[in-house]
């Protein structure tokens, strides 16, 4: 069967490159985030933390999978079909390092951790919104986990079957399900924040456009990741015999990494949009932790009283 270039390799290589270069963006923005906020609580540091970690593994390992497939496999277009093995740590000592941690198997599951960290992360923000509503929290939860677990399975059976077509023939399924998943939690996160951030809403409209900037700014992430989701869905189930899915899988967690910083360090530019207006600058509970950090590193400070906004 004659393999179409653009679409196996090209498509590597370009996600490859896009993933390279939102991982630089998910770097700067963590570093913007050490500079801008060190007074944060230890939790959202360490989610921060992880983050990036996770996000730099997951280009290591992109970057490996596109180096045997173009390095290792260079002119054996028969190789596009096989997924390099990921070899059992007995094995590790009489292999390569690099082969043995650079299996593309390896990427959704990097992938699906850092997904179910943001998930987690917004699903918390909607707790505290929603004033610790379980019966929000609790679904949005379990669906978080299910496409952790789907991703799971994805990662096993990728190793297990070895190539693309057996996967495909057997457990395609399983991999549409993460993607479903994964896109129904972000409507669902997206929904609920929204829902709840105008339901906090209070009579005073400089508090409203704040309000309204927070409820956009969550759109906006929340559809990019969605739509990339989607795509990839779309690419999988719509053209089975090339590699433009994986190409846009690539991309997805970079996607979600920077979703989360972002909103993170939007809180600098919405304080001073408070601060403008003439309000005070402590910031809704949308930014779980932070307002009672702010309150702690303000309330020794000699300044007029100002009536807070509170949660």
């Amino acid at each position: 069967m004659a393999v179409s270039v653009p679409t196996t390799y090209g498509a590597l290589l370009v996600g490859g490159f896009v993933a390279a270069a939102l991982s630089g963006i998910v770097t700067l923005q963590s570093f913007i985030y050490v500079k801008l906020y060190p007074h944060d609580i230890r939790q959202t540091k360490a989610i921060v933390g992880v983050v990036w970690l996770l996000d730099t593994a997951h280009t290591s390992l992109v970057c490996a999978s596109i180096w045997i497939y173009l390095i290792e496999n260079f002119g054996d277009t028969t190789k596009i079909d096989v997924i390099p093995r990921t070899l059992a740590m007995t094995v590790a000592l009489t292999a390569s390092p690099w082969r043995v941690f650079s299996s593309p198997a390896l990427i959704p599951f990097a992938q699906a951790i850092l997904t179910f960290i943001i998930h987690c992360f917004f699903a918390h923000r909607i707790h505290k919104l929603s004033r610790r509503d379980w019966r929000i929290t609790v679904p949005l939860m379990a669906f978080a986990f299910l496409r952790l677990c789907s991703a799971s399975i994805t990662t096993a059976e990728m190793i297990h079957m070895k190539t693309f077509s057996s996967f495909k023939a057997k457990f395609r399924w399983i991999f549409t399900l993460g993607l479903a998943l994964s896109c129904f939690v972000d409507i669902m996160i997206a929904g609920f924040l929204c829902y709840s951030l105008r339901s906090n809403r209070k009579a005073s409209s400089s508090m409203d456009r704040v309000i309204n900037s927070v409820i956009l700014y969550t759109f906006e992430n929340n559809s990019l990741t969605s739509a990339a989701t989607v795509v990839s869905m779309v690419c999988w189930l719509t053209m089975p015999t090339n590699l433009v899915f994986m190409g846009l899988h690539f991309v997805i967690g970079k996607l979600y990494a920077n979703s989360l910083l972002a909103t993170l360090n939007a809180r600098r530019q919405l304080q001073n949009e408070r601060a403008q207006r003439g309000v005070s600058a402590e910031l809704p509970v949308a930014f779980p932790g932070y307002a009672s950090r702010y309150r702690t590193n303000h309330s020794s400070r000699a300044e007029p009283a100002t009536t807070k906004v509170c949660p």
